[in-house]
């Protein structure tokens, strides 16, 4: 008789391995699973052109319409609708231009002190322990709306992803939007080129 786990004639079998395997992936990556998301990328409804485009609009409303955090001469910042996590802002030129080629050098330079602005907000409004900073060019790559380039900031926390948006499919959100924003643009010309890095929170 074969021992227990293997092929009948008492070789070991063959295995394959899986993303789950000890050293795999997993060990190796941490991931923020939004599934949620998916409805969206897969959605009716998606911008044809300039005269329809989200990132076209916003600027024409008000800030608290628009939720509006910053404006600059090329760029402007704008908290996401449908934020990966709280405090999520996009940076975005006027311009209806898709790909990050298609920039001029001013707002090339704009796109990134924004950035930076962002991010020393974000650690000094929410106490972010990370980011994610990045653009997804053209449909294919996941950009939910591919004819208007963005630039996400997402800030990071210990243990900020867990059951509620893995299993659950729920967005746990500390703030409503609008409050989030008012904390935000409070902050913003404080930090706009500045060099400091702080870390402690003061209000979310």
């Amino acid at each position: 008789m074969s021992a227990p786990g293997r092929g009948g004639d008492g070789t070991e079998p063959y295995r394959v391995a899986v993303s789950s395997d000890d050293g795999g992936p997993t060990a190796v990556f941490e991931h923020l699973w939004t599934p949620y998301r998916m409805a969206y990328i897969r959605g009716e409804g998606k911008p044809t052109g300039a005269h329809d485009c989200p990132f076209c609009v916003i600027p024409t409303l008000g800030d608290e319409d628009g939720l509006v955090v910053a404006r600059g001469t090329t760029v402007f910042a704008v908290l996401n609708l449908y934020p990966y996590n709280a405090g999520h802002l996009m940076l975005v030129p006027y311009r209806h231009v898709p790909d990050y080629t298609d920039l001029t050098i001013e707002e090339v330079a704009e796109l990134g002190a924004f950035t930076q602005t962002a991010m020393r907000t974000i650690r000094t409004v929410a106490g972010a322990h990370g980011f994610n900073i990045g653009m997804n060019q053209g449909s294919v790559a996941g950009a939910g709306i591919a004819d208007h380039l963005h630039q996400h900031a997402v800030p990071r926390w210990g243990g900020d992803t867990n059951f509620m948006p893995v299993v659950g499919l729920t967005r746990v959100l500390p703030q409503v939007l609008r409050e989030t924003r008012d904390l935000l643009a409070a902050a913003w010309s404080d930090h706009a080129g500045s060099s400091a890095h702080p870390t402690t929170p003061t209000e979310i």
